[in-house]
């Protein structure tokens, strides 16, 4: 046991502060019952904390603030991997604003996946998590899942020629050329937008 326990305390530090995680990220050391057994162990010790059935973290401590919340992006995260959604992203309006596309900054923090919509409270957070309206693709750089469901937010009629333009600059070329290979996944109309953003570079 004392060789397991040491095995899961250095994945936790290497992963360093602010991670959550679950028992299953511990799968490939040992059985899920000696990994609830340790992981009991090392929350009675205070090394990590108990966020909600299932979910844990290795909490940031500040010297003037005390132990700190978990990042809402991480909480997110492992709520979604716990069904099976191993993708999440900003919501459109978030990520419209993060692109600069949109001066709107949302009143509240929504994350998109490809599975159901739901809201959980953890630790005294509210994480609201909804299903994409645009599917959001595994294995491809983060700005294109990102501009992706910032168009959709924007909706067809506000693409304007700047929109354009500002989406050809803050893309990489390969960010591009990904959108060009998933265009015939997506809806018909962002597909048209990925083209005139992907020509625009011709100009």
């Amino acid at each position: 046991m004392s060789t397991i326990t040491s095995k899961i305390k250095r994945r936790i530090r290497a992963k360093g502060r602010g991670w959550v995680f679950t028992p299953k990220d511990f799968l490939d050391i040992a059985y899920r019952s000696t990994i609830d057994k340790v992981l009991a162990r090392l929350v009675s010790i205070k090394l990590i904390r108990k966020l909600d059935r299932g979910i844990y973290d290795f909490p940031v401590k500040h010297d003037m603030l005390g132990t700190l919340s978990p990042k809402m992006h991480n909480l997110a995260r492992v709520i979604a991997a716990k069904t099976g959604d191993d993708i999440i992203c900003p919501s459109g309006a978030t990520a419209a604003n993060m692109l600069g596309l949109s001066l709107q900054v949302p009143a509240k923090s929504v994350y998109l996946t490809n599975g159901a919509s739901r809201t959980k409270s953890i630790n005294g957070q509210i994480v609201i998590i909804k299903h994409a309206r645009v599917q959001l693709f595994k294995k491809v750089p983060k700005p294109v899942n990102h501009m992706l469901q910032a168009l959709a937010y924007l909706g067809k009629a506000n693409i304007t020629d700047e929109i354009i333009n500002q989406c050809s600059k803050i893309l990489k070329e390969n960010d591009k050329m990904v959108l060009v290979k998933i265009a015939p996944q997506i809806p018909g109309w962002i597909s048209d937008v990925v083209h005139r953003i992907k020509d625009l570079k011709n100009i």
